[in-house]
């Protein structure tokens, strides 16, 4: 099976059965949530990239995405070239600390700088490892590249454009945490969700055991369908920090190929530290 996807192709997804037939054609970057983790096992081949290289505070938002030369570094001491590069992550055997969401995070990292063909291993290494693939703890010695970033600001929306637009007919917020937190009190300084944002949890739309392997696609049409997504609307992806909200995104804009898809990566942290934001709780929008 050949990578899969919409939109303009910049993000696809593969099967372990593709990536087994075509190692030698690819960059591999494993992500998995801690360096012993990938210590531990990994892909042939795989270069460790962490997720949270590329996030640091910014005025009052604690995890905005860093400048693009700082982002250049990063990816020429990882060997990152604008070529095949397939993303996945693991369990955490060591540390036990994933949640699935380490290779969206990196997969829209990639495509937010620039990267025009990004590869996302659906099923990550379980299912590379059910397929029958490899794992190693050899390490891959890593050339440096000479990548040039470039911020795709059409990905992604700042805080005055979206208080602007957030509530127009044809704008469409939808908040990626947990039901839990959307309705009630999680860890931020206010409980409930921004007014308006529907919520569509992004683990709904994964594997009930394995969160990095994709729903069928029937199904995720249906969770979209009672959501109120349609392709007619501008889609905001929002969340805690901008995180779960990536896989939705990568999901929207690559996977079904949606028109108009941005994140909001303040999300509810920048959203509640402006004192005068109101929230709502409960299940409703407003």
């Amino acid at each position: 099976m050949e990578p899969y996807g919409g939109g303009d192709g910049r993000v696809r997804w593969v099967t372990p059965e593709w990536l087994m037939d075509n190692m030698d054609e690819v960059k591999i970057v494993d992500c998995q949530p801690n360096i012993h983790d990938y210590i531990f096992e990994h892909i042939p081949g795989a270069v460790y990239l962490n997720e949270g290289l590329f996030r640091e505070p910014r005025g009052m938002a604690p995890a905005m995405y860093i400048p693009e030369g700082a982002v250049e570094l990063i990816f020429h001491q990882a060997g990152i070239e604008d070529l095949p590069t397939v993303v996945y992550t693991g369990p955490g055997e060591v540390k036990g600390w994933d949640d699935g969401l380490e290779q969206t995070m990196l997969a829209y990292s990639l495509a937010r700088f620039g990267h025009r063909n990004v590869l996302v291993l659906n099923g990550g290494l379980p299912e590379w490892k059910k397929a029958g693939g490899d794992v190693t703890k050899v390490f891959p010695e890593v050339e440096e590249s000479d990548f040039s970033a470039e911020t795709q600001k059409d990905f992604y929306i700042e805080y005055p454009e979206f208080k602007k637009i957030k509530d127009h007919d044809d704008v469409l917020v939808l908040d990626a945490r947990p039901r839990e937190v959307y309705e009630g009190q999680g860890p931020w300084i206010k409980p409930g969700h921004i007014p308006g944002a529907v919520n569509l949890p992004w683990a709904s739309l994964m594997d009930d055991e394995n969160k990095t392997l994709l729903k069928p696609e029937e199904e995720i049409l249906e969770l979209l369908e009672a959501a109120g997504a349609s392709e007619d609307k501008t889609i905001i992806r929002s969340c805690g920090t901008g995180r779960e909200a990536t896989n939705e995104f990568i999901l929207f804009k690559w996977y079904l190929g949606y028109p108009d898809v941005r994140i909001y990566e303040g999300s509810f942290t920048e959203w509640t530290q402006i004192e005068d934001n109101p929230t709502v709780t409960g299940p409703d929008p407003y």
